[in-house]
């Protein structure tokens, strides 16, 4: 598995992925986990257009994306992953696939969110999914785009979460 890239953004691909995270890990196929968009062909005609042309694009289930991961089905290809929630990464993590570093990206503000930062809105319920993804040996970052340093996300929940 050659995964350069794993992030958290509800808003799978956009600006930030396509134009910035994707030419500085030199990406060659974003995968998007998410269970409703691989069903849904009008999510997966957008994603595409949002894609650069010189990437390729994988809309798949967690179960069929573990299933290729662990077959090697992408080959060498460097592979960036992003999905909406914490839990589809812990999900892919204990169907055996090991995720390095995870970039938490865009979680709006809801009623119940509580505010990490601008862009990094979390529930307790998403906290308690990010200490199980850390117990798993991965690491959790917030960076919005590459020319921001990282922040560690256990820090700012230990700061803001009680």
């Amino acid at each position: 598995m050659n995964i350069v890239g794993a992030r958290v953004d509800e808003r799978l691909v956009h600006g930030q992925v396509a134009n910035l995270w994707t030419p500085k890990l030199q990406v060659e196929r974003i995968i998007v986990l998410d269970d409703v968009a691989a069903k849904d062909d009008v999510q997966k005609s957008g994603l595409r257009m949002a894609t650069p042309m010189t990437t390729r694009l994988s809309v798949l289930s967690i179960d069929v994306a573990a299933d290729h991961l662990k077959k090697g089905r992408y080959g060498k290809q460097r592979l960036f992953l992003v999905a909406k929630k914490p839990q589809t990464f812990l999900d892919l993590i204990n169907l055996g696939i090991p995720i390095d570093t995870i970039n938490v990206g865009n979680m709006s503000k809801q009623d119940d969110t509580i505010e990490l930062t601008k862009q990094v809105n979390i529930t307790k319920q998403d906290a308690d999914i990010f200490k199980k993804i850390s117990d798993k040996n991965t690491d959790l970052i917030v960076q919005v785009n590459p020319s921001v340093d990282a922040r560690n996300l256990l820090k700012l929940i230990d700061d803001n979460v009680k």
